[in-house]
């Protein structure tokens, strides 16, 4: 069987975060507004009150901190509270190949390539600013790549599902370097006037380059010992935003039109779920939890990160097992679990065992299993 490498990872963040206390102050200023335009009804028992939110609550519920976001007006702002972009021509090159592009270029220097020396590219996130072409075909002009390119979706697992696709495309030969790229523009679905959900996102965009370990000539290389995928139905993280709703005559401003979740359901039943698709799989490498060196993780919620942990090795998920990068981005998606590992594998040394794992809406749950050459 054909070896291959991961070679090469790149970052994208945007120049505007939000901490946690500018969203609090903005989400308050919004509550306060509603209550006022609604109080004789929530006078009359005809509706509740809205609540306040605060840093401490937000905190607690997550381990988050800050975010980056592409634009921080339009989130600030109490009468919009959603991102404020520019459009663009259709002979521009788009916001999320733009970011792609960024990461991308990243990830080939670092993996010692060109765009040309790339046969394919991989466009996976949680969302695709257009419904075609493909994201990953500009992606694929702008860098000058060869091969082919496809857009592909399964919520926050869309990086490791990604990889998947790009490891056995370099095995069976149809591609020897392929590159996946993950533009997770959150704030877009977010929905920042729910005040249990209207912390967790932030925007990035990372890449990952995957080859043939017999071409690859970059000094920071991870071999490829296996990946797995699984899925689950379930509608407990749902958007039901898409190109029917006009045919349907709803509200494009819907709630259901952005990200929503049963937090306690999916807290309870995710956890069980990856735990346990991760330990399967490094056993049918013949691996033993405890042999991992370190563990990237989906960034979504600190005490998901830290049981899923101690149900694998049964100890602590101390920041050197299990590095966290979500106090500082929040919750970016697909982009997570990859963005842990590109900020935290350069102290593992050769022979070390690491596992990139993500799991989220769908549910889905995807794991690659990794060894530091």
């Amino acid at each position: 069987m054909t070896s291959v490498v991961i070679s090469g990872t790149g970052l994208f963040r945007p120049e505007h975060t939000v901490t946690n206390e500018e969203l609090v102050t903005s989400f308050n200023t919004y509550i306060d507004q509603e209550n006022a335009k609604h109080a004789d009804a929530i006078a009359a028992g005809e509706r509740p009150a809205l609540a306040h939110s605060s840093v401490e609550f937000i905190e607690k519920a997550s381990g988050i901190k800050q975010r980056y976001v592409m634009d921080k007006s339009g989130v600030l702002d109490p009468k919009r509270m959603f991102p404020r972009l520019t459009p663009r021509g259709d002979d521009e090159l788009s916001l999320m190949a733009e970011i792609a592009v960024h990461a991308s270029r990243q990830a080939l220097a670092q993996a010692g390539k060109e765009g040309k020396d790339v046969d394919a590219v991989i466009c996976a996130a949680s969302n695709m600013q257009r419904a075609y072409p493909a994201m990953a075909v500009e992606v694929q002009q702008a860098l000058g790549a060869g091969g082919y390119g496809f857009d592909m979706n399964v919520a926050c697992s869309s990086a490791t599902f990604g990889i998947e696709q790009a490891v056995n495309a370099v095995r069976s030969g149809s591609a020897r370097c392929v590159l996946v790229v993950n533009p997770e523009i959150t704030s877009g679905h977010q929905e920042w006037r729910d005040r249990d959900c209207h912390f967790i996102f932030g925007d990035a965009c990372t890449a990952v380059v995957v080859e043939r370990a017999d071409t690859a000539t970059s000094g920071d290389q991870w071999e490829v010992l296996g990946t797995k995928l699984a899925t689950q139905f379930s509608n407990n993280i749902r958007n039901n935003f898409g190109y029917l709703n006009r045919c349907e005559d709803t509200d494009p401003n819907a709630r259901d039109k952005t990200f929503q979740q049963e937090g306690r359901k999916v807290f309870k039943e995710v956890i069980p779920l990856a735990a346990a698709h991760i330990e399967n799989h490094l056993k049918d490498l013949g691996i033993q939890p405890t042999q991992v060196r370190r563990f990237w993780l989906h960034q979504a919620n600190l005490s998901m990160n830290q049981l899923v942990i101690k149900r694998l090795i049964g100890g602590e998920a101390t920041s050197d097992i299990a590095p966290l990068i979500l106090d500082e981005f929040a919750n970016t998606s697909s982009a997570g679990s990859v963005i842990a590992f590109h900020a935290h594998h350069a102290d593992l040394t050769r022979g070390d065992i690491g596992v990139i794992c993500s799991f989220g809406a769908g549910y889905s749950v995807g794991s690659v299993v990794m060894r530091k050459r």
